[in-house]
């Protein structure tokens, strides 16, 4: 395994600043001062709930909550369009709506929230009033939000459905924060950046800028033989260092070319308490027959995970 430490020096010039903005980095990055939580009843959603707590306690934020079901299809193409209605009545919608709300209201209120209102700034809750809504509305409407909070879709019922998580990933544009199963004793400590020098990698890391600049340490964690052409771990650790953020490169090999079974051993063996990765560099359907490093973390992290795409 071979490092570098925050303080080695890299040959050649350092971009300047306007090659940083290019290169999609900023040197005044957003807090995530808004976070959107989808609320489902499955058996996560505590876990998720205290996840978008701490999170918002890290940075005084906003926290919306958003009762969250299936799309259920209009129109099926057989050989003749046959309507197919919602499972779930009007009635069954306003309950479930409602369940949903109380079940988060109450956590906030239970861990002593303040509700938002007009000139309040801080931490604070509020709650979405449209009633029961699809995956396909959670997409859009997490674009004006800074960050959306989920639970880990590990395929089981009574779980997050990776539907969810999916629109939240391609629809919103924005950082997706994958909450473990268990609150994690400490979040945002040590960060790790699983780096395969893709597009949808550089987007994580970029939305991950205000957490990294509160960690204590910061590692880039290349695997040998994985990824795509781009910069190494190296330039993206000096480019952070730029921002203030103390990191170092990493590699490690992977011959088992299993690689979410290797960033997740690696993580835990840095004592990771977050995990920083782009979302689906494989399309969707060959991670479905192939397999993957996004399905596999997705499906089996323990940390929490900041996702992009």
């Amino acid at each position: 395994m071979r490092t570098e430490g925050p303080h080695d020096a890299l040959g050649g010039i350092p971009p300047s600043s306007k090659a940083l903005a290019e290169m999609g980095f900023q040197r005044d990055n957003n807090l995530m001062k808004s976070i959107l939580v989808p609320i489902e009843d499955h058996g996560q959603i505590e876990s998720q709930l205290e996840m978008a707590l701490l999170l918002g306690r890290t940075f005084d934020s906003y926290i919306e909550g958003l009762a969250i079901t299936p799309d259920y299809p209009v129109v099926l193409p057989v050989d003749i369009a046959i309507g197919v209605p919602s499972p779930l009545t009007p009635e069954n919608r306003f309950e479930m709506a409602r369940g949903c709300r109380e079940r988060f209201e109450g956590f906030m209120t239970t861990k002593q929230i303040s509700r938002s209102s007009a000139g309040l700034a801080g931490l604070s809750f509020g709650w979405r009033q449209d009633g029961l809504m699809e995956d396909a509305f959670l997409g859009a409407y997490g674009r004006v939000f800074d960050t959306v909070v989920v639970g880990r879709p590990d395929g089981s019922n009574g779980q997050t459905r990776l539907s969810t998580v999916e629109s939240a990933l391609f629809e919103t544009g924005r950082p997706v924060l994958i909450a473990p199963p268990s609150v994690p004793r400490t979040f945002g400590e040590v960060a790790v950046i699983a780096w395969n020098r893709s597009t949808e990698t550089a987007r994580a890391v970029l939305g991950s800028i205000p957490l990294l600049k509160k960690a204590r340490r910061v590692v880039v964690l290349e695997l040998e033989d994985w990824g795509v052409p781009g910069p190494s771990g190296s330039e993206l650790a000096r480019s952070l260092r730029m921002h203030d953020i103390a990191a170092e490169a990493m590699s490690a090999p992977d011959p088992s070319d299993k690689p979410g079974d290797t960033i997740l051993a690696e993580a835990a063996s840095l004592g990771c308490d977050l995990l920083v990765k782009g979302a689906y560099t494989q399309s969707r359907l060959r991670q479905m027959f192939f397999g993957g490093a996004t399905s596999h973390i997705l499906s089996n992290t323990t940390i929490p995970v900041l996702m992009a795409h």
